[in-house]
């Protein structure tokens, strides 16, 4: 399968490869996860890449670099470029994780981005409940109005739901939580994409990220740990009903 959301269509209607290194190096890299370079196998030689992709040798290096610093792929004197096991991936890189995206589910990755959930989001809302300012407790709230008020639009949702969330671990004042913010940032958009794209209606989520908001703002720490851990629980629910989906459509 290739990326074509990558290449650009000229007047005439020829295809154009993309020329600036990023857009070669996710090229390679987005097809590399759609498996059509499984792991283990050798890429085509630079001067092959060069053709495919209509750029030098010099812009293959360094996009190889590039994959090479993310665990994707590997190279070797005299063998070339081999790519890599899939647990050797830095899945934790917000641009491998982007690349991942259209795939995502094939990685079993959902269940385990839940199960990190699990671990930090509670305990974030309760340090949130304490430490949070005015003004994160704010951006909260707001996040949450943008959920409330997609109106059925499941992107805008999304994109509100990962601001709440990326928000409350910053406002656990936590500085691991912190970085580990920016980390999931891109995981949390496909595991939320999916729960979120699994229900008819997401009035329980709302209602529940409603609840985590007012018990941030009354400071009341088990409260927020308690609307935490529903959260997660619903987020369960669908992510499965989302996985169920995905294998019967691969049948």
């Amino acid at each position: 399968m290739e990326p074509t959301i990558l290449r650009e269509t000229g007047a005439d209607g020829t295809v154009r490869r993309p020329r600036v290194q990023k857009n070669v190096t996710a090229a390679i890299a987005m097809e590399i996860c759609a498996d059509r370079y499984p792991s283990g196998t050798i890429l085509p030689r630079e001067n092959d890449l060069c053709a495919e992709y209509g750029v030098s040798r010099t812009v293959i290096r360094e996009s190889l670099k590039t994959l090479e610093s993310k665990g994707l792929v590997r190279g070797k004197p005299r063998v070339g470029t081999t790519v890599c096991d899939k647990d050797d991936w830095n899945i934790l890189d917000q641009q491998v994780l982007e690349w991942m995206g259209p795939h995502i589910a094939s990685f079993d990755l959902l269940g385990c981005i839940l199960e990190a959930r699990r671990t930090v989001e509670p305990v974030a809302a309760e340090l949130a409940a304490e430490r949070a300012t005015a003004q994160e407790i704010a951006d909260l709230e707001k996040a949450w109005q943008g959920m409330r008020d997609s109106e059925g639009d499941i992107q805008r949702f999304t994109d509100a739901d990962v601001a709440f969330h990326v928000t409350l671990l910053k406002a656990s004042h936590n500085q691991v939580f912190r970085q580990l913010s920016g980390i999931i940032h891109a995981a949390l958009k496909y595991s939320l994409q999916a729960s979120n794209e699994a229900v008819e209606t997401r009035d329980e989520a709302i209602a529940a990220h409603g609840q985590l908001v007012e018990a941030l703002r009354m400071r009341d720490r088990l409260a927020a740990r308690a609307c935490s851990g529903r959260l997660l629980d619903l987020a369960a629910r669908d992510l499965s009903s989302a996985l169920q989906e995905s294998r019967a459509r691969q049948v």
